[in-house]
């Protein structure tokens, strides 16, 4: 393979590579969100600077990707914390668990995605929409909502779905980072088909390698269940971590 066909992919393994160089659609994007008030010093605690910290809030999430592009469908779950960065309300992205190793690499290397792996699940049972995160065979989160309790108006789920995301995008080189930045992406593709909202419980449970539980849950603030069709923009950086420093 001639140096000029690496650079325009595919990406390695390059026999097969997991992902395709293109932008990701999501058809029947599910979301069941739940945001809580936890405690703000746990906050201050995996919350980089110079983000900051206006409420304690953190939404905890269950997504179902019905259908995307080269991955097929897949689940994830996570964690993102509300934050404050040059004026602007928006999204830390804190954690992220999924069983698709393909959208994992994907997130981690094309964008700042914080994906590892995890078992979740979103399906509703006796009238409940359900929530879960395992970790191996071990429960890390479960949430709970029911079905379809009142409507959610579109334009709020619509704003719930778009508000700007950050994340730390970090490239190892031999001897430490190559390159640090605070990264910031927003959703402004989306139509969205369905919205709720309603009451809901979480729980989450103590994992040495999926510590959610270190964001208690001091009082359930919302929750919301949401499907979208929707696709994902670019990262672009607004912070380097980097500059001014000497190797």
């Amino acid at each position: 393979m001639k140096p000029e066909e690496l650079l325009r992919g595919p990406v390695p393994p390059l026999a097969a590579p997991p992902y395709p160089l293109r932008a990701t659609r999501f058809v029947d994007r599910e979301y069941l969100n739940v945001v809580y008030r936890t405690d703000p010093d746990a906050l201050r605690a995996v919350v980089p600077e110079p983000l900051e910290i206006i409420e304690p809030h953190v939404r905890f999430e269950v997504m179902h990707m019905g259908d995307v592009d080269g991955f097929g469908p897949y689940t994830e779950a996570g964690q993102v914390i509300a934050v404050r960065y040059g004026g602007e309300d928006g999204e830390y992205l804190h954690a992220m668990h999924l069983d698709n190793i393909g959208a994992i690499l994907a997130g981690r290397e094309l964008s700042a995605y914080p994906k590892t792996l995890g078992t979740p699940r979103l399906f509703a049972e006796e009238g409940v929409l359900v929530g879960t995160l395992d970790f191996a065979s071990q429960r890390v989160a479960t949430a709970t909502m029911p079905y379809k309790y009142a409507p959610l108006d579109h334009a709020e789920a619509r704003a719930q779905i778009t508000v700007p995301t950050f994340a730390v995008k970090t490239v190892m080189g031999p001897s430490g980072p190559s390159s640090c930045d605070l990264v910031r992406t927003e959703i402004t593709d989306i139509a969205v088909k369905q919205a709720w909202r309603g009451p809901a419980r979480l729980q989450l449970f103590e994992h040495v390698m999926a510590p959610l539980a270190d964001l208690p849950v001091l009082e359930v603030v919302s929750a919301s269940h949401v499907l979208t069709d929707l696709t994902l923009a670019p990262a672009k950086p607004v912070h380097d971590y980097l500059a001014g420093r000497t190797a």
